[in-house]
């Protein structure tokens, strides 16, 4: 589905839109969406067609991904921000495992039932990246709410929620990718990260994208967190 034309334009770049989020059932109009794990835009693009007020603040610590996201969103500058760090519990330098498929690119390393999995996802590099907690890179005071956060950062998704302990009370909903199975060492599965958004105040609201292996397992799905009342 094409529905308009950046996404035509992204296509003409060799950048596809996660349309699979458009059944995602938010609850709120955003006039601010934080996307971490922005890779080349294809979510960006989604949020900026869905909520076409809203400000973009990106996060990608590659730079060939980072350029392209740049072409793909950059049309609109007074809307978008990013920022060229990996998030985490805290700042500091970390080896960042690129993948031959970037966007499968991650802060850990990916398992035998990753690489099994998703063909093509076989580590390509090791970089050395700076990495940011996001409370320190965003604060409350200057977001307009309301306000989404984006996780998909492959297996890492607690480590960036850690850091925003600070900004979680500025946030309206949530949407995490979360995996059912182990697709990257020593990564949180879905459980600790809903009790981790549970005892923020943040309820599950529902289950989006799921994914399964070719036996009918699941491995992974987004969640949508939205603020209890």
């Amino acid at each position: 589905m094409l529905p308009h034309s950046p996404y035509r334009r992204a296509l003409g770049l060799g950048v596809a839109a996660a349309t699979e989020h458009h059944s995602v059932a938010f609850e709120h109009d955003f006039a601010t969406v934080i996307d971490v794990g922005a890779n080349r835009g294809q979510f960006g693009l989604v949020a900026a067609w869905r909520f076409p007020g809203a400000e973009l603040h990106c996060f990608e610590p590659l730079p060939e991904a980072r350029s392209k996201l740049m072409r793909v969103l950059g049309r609109d500058r007074r809307r978008l921000r990013v920022y060229d760090v990996a998030l985490g519990a805290a700042s500091g330098t970390d080896t960042f495992n690129v993948s031959a498929s970037d966007d499968s690119s991650s802060l850990l390393a990916p398992t035998t039932a990753q690489l099994e999995t998703f063909p093509k996802t076989e580590l390509a590099e090791r970089r050395t990246v700076q990495v940011a907690r996001l409370d320190e890179v965003i604060t409350g005071h200057h977001l307009r709410r309301p306000c989404l956060l984006k996780v998909d950062v492959q297996g890492y998704e607690l480590e960036v929620l850690r850091g925003a302990d600070a900004l979680l009370e500025s946030l309206d909903e949530l949407l995490i990718e979360c995996s059912f199975v182990e697709l990257y060492e020593h990564q949180p599965l879905a459980g600790e990260i809903v009790s981790h958004c549970a005892e923020r105040s943040f309820r599950l609201a529902g289950i989006f994208s799921l994914v399964r292996d070719d036996s009918g397992r699941c491995l992974q799905a987004d969640f949508l967190f939205v603020r209890s009342a």
